[in-house]
């Protein structure tokens, strides 16, 4: 008899060719079972590629969740679907793996979180950079304390030139915005984690446009299309928390800058302080003296091997199949995804109407 969990992927792109596929498909424990996109030739050819002999394939994500074989959903389409998708998953009664960020709106991710808490099935957002090495390394030391009370932190997200100029990454209709929400959300949602503060009081922040509108621009991608351009092209924010912590959130496509990095944060705390900005850094003192430990989290002794058994892709998705089948909760809840989504909006709006945006 077949026991494995059978899957459904909706959207047949780039984020789910490039991770959640390869990944899935090594996991002894679930059948790639069916494949939607609005392209029927593409879910055709991820079908071919992935899925069991037969798998299903649809241009319609409601007919894919009729399916009552379906027992999880992958959602991989742009940003303004997010939400519909999810709920219709999660009252069809299916578990439910949603890219990030949570929704275009923060409505809309109060709607999925809300749809979650009436379900008995299991929503996640795919938050993957926590499954990096150096974050689960910093994550534990923070739960142990050994930062102490983390007070002041900031969220990383800067690229010099690399805007991504394909698919709809640059539509605002579509996505919601640009580098804030593709991989401010990262940042955000490493820094909320490792502070395990999901309280914010008050926002302030700032959306620029001042290198998107430029002709043949140097970018990693090649030129992109100022017309296209609709979204912003660096924003920075500023976090004060209910308890007094203090975050500074900055992300960027297109900055003129040196001082690149994504998806890293740096803390301070009573009892100590870390970075990501070169490797896994941790700061303290110590017998009346200050230390910095820089952290291997590579422990391979040869080139051409690393000593890593899975990649973080791996094993952020055998740890979302184990939550399934032990019925535990999944590393990156949708209350804490919903928090990020709350706070990425209030920038947007704090930079639209230039004044600070306070929660209740």
């Amino acid at each position: 008899m077949n026991n494995k969990l059978k899957v459904g992927i909706i959207g047949c792109g780039g984020i789910a060719t490039g991770k959640h596929l390869p990944s899935l498909s090594k996991l002894e424990a679930v059948e790639l079972v069916a494949f939607c996109d609005i392209d029927i030739t593409n879910a055709e050819k991820v079908a071919k590629k992935y899925g069991i002999e037969g798998a299903m394939v649809f241009t319609d994500h409601i007919e894919l969740l009729n399916e009552p074989s379906i027992e999880i959903v992958h959602i991989c389409t742009p940003n303004d679907s997010h939400a519909d998708i999810a709920i219709a998953a999660l009252e069809a009664g299916k578990h439910v793996n949603c890219e990030k960020p949570m929704a275009k709106t923060a409505k809309d991710a109060r709607r999925m979180y809300e749809a979650s808490k009436l379900s008995d099935k299991k929503l996640t957002i795919s938050y993957q950079n926590r499954f990096r090495a150096d974050s689960l390394y910093l994550n534990q030391a923070c739960r142990d304390g050994e930062l102490g009370e983390i007070y002041f932190a900031k969220a990383h997200a800067i690229r010099r030139r690399a805007v991504p100029t394909w698919g709809v990454f640059l539509d605002e209709e579509k996505q919601g915005g640009g580098p804030l929400i593709d991989i401010g959300t990262h940042a955000l949602d490493l820094t909320l984690w490792m502070m395990d503060n999901y309280k914010p009081k008050v926002v302030l922040g700032t959306a620029f446009h001042k290198l998107s509108k430029r002709e043949n621009a140097a970018n990693a991608w090649g030129p992109w299309d100022p017309n296209k351009f609709t979204v912003e092209d660096s924003a920075f924010g500023m976090i004060k928390m209910e308890n007094g912590a203090t975050i500074i959130l900055e992300s960027s496509w297109a900055l003129n800058s040196l001082d690149e990095g994504e998806a890293k944060c740096t803390l301070a705390g009573t009892e100590g302080g870390a970075d990501m900005k070169d490797g896994l850094r941790i700061n303290g003192e110590s017998r009346g003296k200050l230390f910095t430990n820089q952290i291997q989290t590579n422990v391979g002794g040869v080139a051409f091997y690393d000593g890593k058994e899975e990649s973080d892709a791996d094993l952020e998705m055998r740890l979302w199949i184990d939550s399934i089948l032990h019925d535990t909760e999944p590393i990156v809840k949708p209350e804490q995804a919903l928090v990020v989504s709350e706070i990425l909006e209030a920038i947007y709006e704090s930079s639209k109407t230039g004044k600070a945006v306070y929660f209740d």
